[in-house]
């Protein structure tokens, strides 16, 4: 057997029996569910422990007979995705029905960052464990990310500043060249998770900032607009910096679903003055991709999508009404990014749904959110369960306000929450410590998983009632009806107490259940 130690201040020294390599050799790698080996760090619930050996799985997803449904339940005690059937009963007082005649919008799917720290983390452990690590959010054993978010070149998770093409004035962009995080570690990664995943993977990219001949403090690092206006040579050498990466890419055969225009354009507002960054407001972002990026992406090969803001919903809808009520950019743009660092302050019905409202072909997608930032002592709290009904919150949340998906930063980071080379250190739902070759997911991990694993890409919201509202027992929930016809619901239970309800589908009757005191659950079933 192992033994660590937790290497986090203010965390417990425990240590924990893993089983060993003689443990571990009668159970090779196969399908199935293998539970969680549980450590508790102290912080009110549980990680689950993976090593090159072990780490627990799931069964891949099978629908229920018609008139049974099958439930997927997490909690602050210790359960992590246990799966469980059952059959319709008689109605419970709280009761949520579905109507599945009225449809809203489409679900494009639930997944992380490959950051460089998060490439460089995954890279710390040896084979198996990486392996392991890439199936728990990939594969059918695990909760099937779909969605990728890539930063072109650094961002503040990246261990130094750096852009893809540093030449002064080289505006014909012939010393454009990726990085070694590129080509040795982001590229490999995301080749392995292509492989391993049923689903198609949609990668989207997003810029931190341009090389420092381009922006006007001169410098990758620090914050600084792009030179000149949209239109000019710097603009045009900017747009083409994007093409250039696309090709880049594509020679490996990875190709990407959409860019996003500008990581947090509005200077970085909560990031380190040193965090690399470029400025744009609302309407310098709109002729930019008019005039500019826009177009150059029409003239090139690539099929990729563009999506605008990629910043707080408090500029919304004031943003999309610059952009978007231009027609020349509006042709341009697919969708909207969103960051949810702000959405405390800003109510989603005047920010997500009256830009939904405005702009209905426009889709929405949450692109960024990370928990533990300005934590001076705990960026990383490892098994916090409230950081993950946090996740979950927000998702229930958006999604009923017309967002139709939602996008978690570093896909892993280490125990201290980087590497950063601003120390800007956040929290991650799956933290590595390579000293031990072991990683431990955490409760955000398998809050994410309730929504990743059962909502596929092209999935619907439906309508959702509530009989009653209970100020003590308030449950959040959001309806889908899958691609293939089953319907999933996802409930969250964020209080202290257990609160009974029923579940009405017209077609089906009622499945009567309980929500536990902090947990999330994932019914499904199939429409008879």
């Amino acid at each position: 057997t192992v033994g660590w130690q937790a290497g986090i201040i203010g965390c417990p020294r425990v240590l924990l029996e893993v089983p060993s390599r003689t443990a571990t050799s009668t159970l090779p790698y196969l399908p199935g569910a293998r539970p969680c080996i549980p450590k508790d760090f102290g912080h009110g619930s549980l990680v689950c422990v993976c090593n090159a050996t072990y780490c627990d799985t799931l069964d891949p997803l099978v629908l229920p007979a018609p008139g049974s449904y099958v439930k997927y339940e997490s909690s602050k005690a210790g359960k992590r995705l246990e799966r469980s059937e059952g059959n319709p009963a008689l109605p419970a007082g709280l009761l949520l029905t579905l109507n599945i005649s009225t449809l809203y919008q489409h679900v494009k799917g639930f997944g992380g960052s490959l950051s460089d720290a998060a490439a460089i983390n995954i890279l710390k452990l040896s084979q198996p464990a990486q392996d392991n690590l890439l199936r728990s959010y990939f594969s059918e054993s695990g909760i099937e990310y779909n969605l990728v978010r890539v930063p072109m070149a650094s961002s503040d998770f990246s261990v130094r500043p750096y852009s893809y093409d540093d030449v002064p004035n080289d505006y014909e962009l012939k010393h454009f060249r990726l990085a070694d995080e590129d080509v040795k570690m982001k590229i490999p990664l995301l080749r392995r998770a292509l492989a391993m995943s049923k689903r198609p993977l949609l990668l989207f990219a997003s810029p931190w900032t341009a090389p420092g001949w381009m922006k006007s403090n001169g410098d990758v690092r620090g914050k600084g607009t792009l030179k000149g206006k949209a239109g000019d040579k710097y603009h045009k050498s900017w747009a083409n910096y994007f093409i250039k990466f696309l090709d880049e890419y594509a020679k490996h055969n990875v190709t990407f679903w959409a860019v996003t225009a500008q990581n947090e354009p509005l200077a970085g507002l909560l990031t380190p003055p040193q965090a690399p960054t470029i400025a744009f407001t609302a309407a310098q972002q709109r002729d930019f991709i008019a005039q500019d990026l826009g177009p150059a992406l029409a003239r090139s090969p690539h099929r990729t999508q563009l999506l605008m803001l990629d910043d707080q919903r408090s500029h919304l809808p004031h943003w999309a009404k610059v952009v978007l009520g231009n027609a020349t950019a509006a042709r341009y743009v697919a969708g909207l990014a969103i960051h949810w660092y702000l959405d405390a302050i800003v109510p989603p019905g005047c920010s997500l749904e009256a830009t939904h409202k405005l702009f209905p072909d426009h889709f929405l997608l949450y692109t960024e959110a990370c928990t533990g930032f300005f934590m001076f002592r705990f960026a990383v709290s490892l098994g916090c369960w409230e950081r993950g009904d946090h996740y979950s919150y927000s998702i229930l949340t958006v999604m009923n306000h017309f967002v139709s998906g939602w996008t978690d930063w570093n896909l892993v980071l280490d125990l201290e929450g980087g590497p950063n080379w601003v120390k800007n250190f956040v929290d991650s739902p799956v933290i590595v410590d390579g000293s031990k070759d072991v990683f431990y997911k955490q409760p955000m991990f398998y809050h994410m998983g309730h929504f990743s694993k059962f909502i596929p890409e092209g999935s619907r919201r439906v309508g959702l009632h509530s009989s009653r509202r209970c100020l003590l027992c308030q449950l959040e929930h959001v309806a889908v009806l899958r691609p293939d016809g089953a319907l999933v619901l996802v409930v969250l239970n964020r209080f202290g107490r257990d609160v009974p309800f029923g579940i009405r589908d017209p077609a089906m009757g009622v499945i009567e259940t309980v929500a536990p005191a902090h947990s999330i659950q994932t019914y499904l079933w199939q429409q008879e």
